[in-house]
């Protein structure tokens, strides 16, 4: 949640960013475009970055999680047979 946090105000400072360069512009409309043309493309790269760095770390927490419990569970595998073999030798 705060991450989502941090890409919403950066969204939110961005389109400020621009609505402010636009009302307070002295060039000509047409470069004035091209400049928020070239602010979105850096903001959907950041968007992007950010994603992919989100997603792989979700990724290897997942995948860190799978691995441990996969651990807990040959661990339990393993006391329960080796309970098994004790109450074997104590009913013979």
């Amino acid at each position: 949640m705060n991450t989502g946090k941090v890409i919403l105000g950066f969204a939110a400072g961005i389109a400020a960013g621009a609505v402010a360069g636009i009302l307070l512009a002295p060039d000509k409309g047409t470069n004035t475009r091209k400049k928020i043309v070239k602010g979105g493309e850096g903001l959907r790269d950041g968007i992007k970055d950010r994603f992919y760095r989100v997603s792989d770390f979700i990724t290897e927490k997942f995948d860190g999680s799978k691995h441990a419990a996969n651990d807990l569970v040959r661990n339990a595998k393993s006391h329960v047979d080796e309970v098994k073999k004790e109450a074997k030798t104590a009913m013979s």
